[in-house]
Order: structure tokens, then sequence, then C-alpha cells
């Protein structure tokens, strides 16, 4: 069995939500919203050899300021979900999208979506409207997620604020989007999000990112700064033990395994990306991946063991 903790519906309510917000895709993150349906992606998951997939909004968030407006957009988004996967409950589950920064309509959301339209966790951007995780304007929306042992599955959100001519150019998913996964991960480090919320089961996206090259460093600085009373002591590994980890994008053949060598095993899921990564891609990286020997017991636990830990207490 092989459970996908990556994968993005693209309803028609999603694309309103865009449109009722004023939010341009191709000038948040330099790309059009790829075409999407559920036909689609189950032709895909059949394909691919994916069993069950985790649905979850893609960027641009649906946030503009005004937080009666978000509140709404979001909501309608959560119900599509919903009626998707009321009609292939064996194949999709979903988690709901949030009008953050707004933390009281973002915690009401959660409550909704959870109780009544059947969500398994939400997915949170890496910055809402700039605020990134891990502020402590945030608290209370952590301590409502932390009660309920949520599933938080994280996605890279293009900063607020970024150079005028990226070195990358226009498009988000080349620098932006690892650089702004790091950022939020270690800025909830620094905060001790994961041991203050410890119920809480965060996934990290695309093998972590640059936390990989990042961790042994900001062990290093804080330790120093923390010596020198300029920032509070951090258990480092006490936080990133408590993370998990899709693979989306491209594990091999570096990144799977850097990541192998600071994340624990049981603790790394699998992500395709799919649409933002085309069928025909994800297919051929995942056979290449199926077909490496050196994975071949590693495998089993990213495709469905550790997956199933994390759906535990959940409706799945």
């Amino acid at each position: 069995m092989v459970i996908d903790f990556h994968a993005h519906a693209i309803t028609k309510e999603y694309l309103d939500g865009l449109n009722s917000l004023g939010i341009d895709p191709l000038k948040a993150d330099g790309f059009k919203v790829p075409d999407w349906s559920a036909k689609d992606h189950l032709s895909f998951m059949e394909e691919a050899g994916i069993d069950f997939s985790i649905l979850s909004s893609p960027t641009p968030h649906l946030y503009n300021g005004d937080d009666e407006q978000s509140a709404k957009a979001n909501r309608q988004v959560n119900k599509s979900l919903s009626v998707i996967c009321k009609e292939y409950p064996n194949k999709f589950a979903f988690v709901a999208t949030l009008p953050l920064p707004d933390v009281k309509g973002a915690i009401k959301e959660y409550k909704y979506a959870v109780e009544k339209l059947g969500a398994v966790g939400v997915k949170l951007t890496t910055n809402a409207f700039g605020l990134y995780l891990g502020d402590p304007a945030f608290d209370d929306f952590m301590s409502e997620l932390n009660k309920n042992n949520a599933l938080v599955i994280i996605h890279p959100q293009r900063a607020a604020e970024y150079p005028k001519t990226p070195i990358t150019g226009s498009v988000a998913a080349i620098f932006e989007y690892p650089t702004d996964t790091t950022r939020a991960v270690l800025n909830m480090m620094a905060n001790k999000i994961m041991t203050r919320y410890p119920n809480i089961k965060f996934v990290v996206p695309h093998t972590g990112s640059f936390l990989p090259y990042m961790l042994q460093r900001f062990k290093g600085v804080t330790q120093i700064l923390a010596n020198l009373n300029i920032m509070q002591k951090i258990d480092v590994d006490a936080e990133f033990k408590n993370i998990y980890f899709d693979i989306a994008g491209d594990p091999e053949p570096v990144a799977l395994n850097m990541l192998l060598m600071v994340a624990d095993k049981n603790k790394i899921v699998y992500g395709s990306d799919y649409p933002h990564s085309p069928a025909k891609v994800v297919v051929a990286k995942k056979q290449h991946l199926d077909n490496n020997e050196k994975y071949k017991e590693l495998l089993k636990n990213i495709y469905k063991t550790n997956a199933k830990k994390l759906l535990k207490g959940t409706n799945k």
C-alpha cells in the first residue's frame, strides 16, 4: 500500500476563492495553477501505484487581509474537498485550508472542517500574509491543534517580501519554496513549537528542503548565542525529532540521502506533488525509486508504516 501525503486538489471553489480575493497565482508564484479533476487524479494514482492520497489545496494561500471574505473562501474550498472525499472514501482524505493569520477564524474553521466535514487535519502555509509558523501570535491556534492531536501538513508559500529581481527568476518553486519552508521550520524550532505542542504531527515537505544542511549550523549558532545570553537555549534535537518529512520533489540521488543523515527513517512519508508535478514525471521518479535496491526496506516504512502512524487518531 502506498499513501501520498503531498497531493493537491484544485477545485472550482479554490479557483473562485483566488478570484474573489483578488489573488493572481501568476504574480504570486510565477506559474499558473495546473488543471485538475478527481478523475484525472485517480488515473494518475493507478498509473503510479498510489493507493490513497491526502488532498490539500495548493498555494497561493486564500487570504487577502479581509478576515470575513477569506474565511468564506476557505469554507467553500473545504466543503468541496469534503464532497470529493465522500464520493471516493477509499481513495481520498483531505486536510483543511484555514484563513490564517486570523487565529479566531482559523480555530473556528478547523473545528468545523474536522467535526462537520471529516477533515483529517490541516494544511498550513509556511507564512500567512507574512506571519511565519512559530510566531507567538499563533500560540492559541497551536494550543487548539495540540489538544486534538492534529495532523499538520506544511506547504511553502512565497515570502511576503522578497527581492524585486529574484536570482532564479519569477518562479517561486525553484528557490523560494525550499527557502521559505526552511525559514518557517527554523522559526518553529526557535520558538519551541514542537516541544511545547508535542501532540501535533507536523509534516515538512520536499525532503526537508534545506534543513539537512541547516540543522548543524542552527544547533551550533544557537548554542553560541544562548551562552552569550542573546537568545534562549534550544534543545534542537528535541524539536527536530518530532517532525515528519515527505519526499515530494526530487529525493534521488541526493536529497533523501541527506535527509537520512539527520532524520529518523520512521518519520519519512511519501509525497507526489501531483498535479504541480506532471503525472508522467512523478510516475518515472517513483518507478526509479521503487527499483533502487538501496531503499527496498526503507520504502515499506515510507509508503505505508510511517503513513499509518501519522493517520492514527484521525478518521482514516
